[in-house]
């Protein structure tokens, strides 16, 4: 028969009230520092830790020369009760009485985070300036529940998409006014683009230089085009600013770079229509956001940013 809880001797069941010494002692690998922090002496310290040890049978921390190191088993007994510690601090915060932190999490790219959203967002906060919004830019698509986040804009295909798109995306080439202007390399029909530099953006590892570049390039029937040079970039945020200081042309993902269009920092050099590339930018909610009504206010904000164009 398993022992459980209920049947383990005293003597072997875990000793709650020594986790938080136990937290202490493992992040800062050090008893004379965790007694610091828990006000307590050094001596108390290492009390409660061989305590705690003589209840797992196990030791949990290799005793150097001056120094601690934790053993297999104090690394797994650390992950545990940093996320029960941080579990308990949660379920305090929500349980004690007081004013509710207003809040809304969100997940999104970072080109959409920096080039369609933080332009617009004081629109948000100017209207609801006791709402705190939190916003992780990251290529990585987060779990909103275990994250706890509220909601996500995914940029998805839109045969995936969830609900309405707050915008489909079009591929445009844009460069700087001044570009333009140069006389000994005209900006006149797509061909042009052979004695330009292209800014482009990393990929995939194992895909071309201007894979970004392509769907606009097949639509225009230029695939085996060869470019004067080309200019990469880790962040499409950082292709659009050098090519708005005159650097280059940037393959422009419309609208999420319209602002920069209206305010004539980037201008389409071709008359020639975009490339659609039949993907969006859409809003997923997480379940418990529902309850969230600054979420949703927030939600319908987005789609109506969108609208505004």
């Amino acid at each position: 028969m398993k022992a459980t809880p209920d049947t383990l001797p005293r003597s072997q069941m875990l000793r709650l009230d020594l986790l938080p010494c136990f937290d202490a002692a493992a992040r800062t690998l050090s008893f004379t520092l965790a007694a610091q922090e828990l006000h307590l002496t050094q001596s108390a310290v290492s009390r409660q830790i061989q305590l705690l040890e003589e209840s797992l049978g196990v030791p949990l921390f290799e005793r150097r020369h001056r120094a601690l190191a934790l053993t297999e088993a104090g690394e797994v007994m650390q992950r545990a009760t940093r996320d029960a510690l941080e579990r308990l601090r949660d379920a305090s915060a929500r349980v004690r009485p007081g004013p509710r932190l207003r809040q809304v999490a969100m997940t999104c790219t970072q080109g959409f985070a920096s080039l369609w959203l933080i332009p617009r967002l004081a629109r948000f906060t100017a209207n609801h300036p006791e709402v705190d919004v939190r916003i992780s830019a990251s290529m990585a698509i987060m779990d909103l529940e275990r994250h706890r986040l509220d909601m996500a804009v995914r940029f998805v295909p839109s045969s995936i998409g969830p609900g309405k798109a707050l915008f489909e995306e079009t591929l445009q080439p844009l460069c700087a006014p001044s570009l333009l202007r140069q006389k000994t390399a005209p900006l006149r029909q797509p061909a042009d683009l052979a004695r330009h530099t292209l800014l482009t953006v990393e990929k995939h590892a194992g895909t071309a230089l201007t894979s970004d570049w392509d769907p606009w390039f097949q639509v225009m029937g230029l695939q085996d085009m060869r470019m004067k040079n080309t200019v990469q970039f880790t962040q499409y945020a950082d292709a659009v600013a050098a090519a708005v200081a005159g650097q280059g042309v940037v393959i422009g993902r419309l609208p999420l770079l319209q602002s920069l269009v209206d305010a004539k920092q980037l201008v389409a050099p071709f008359r020639s229509g975009g490339a659609a590339t039949r993907r969006g930018y859409y809003v997923e909610m997480a379940a418990h956001a529902h309850d969230n009504a600054d979420a949703l206010d927030f939600a319908n904000w987005l789609r109506a940013e969108a609208e505004r164009g």
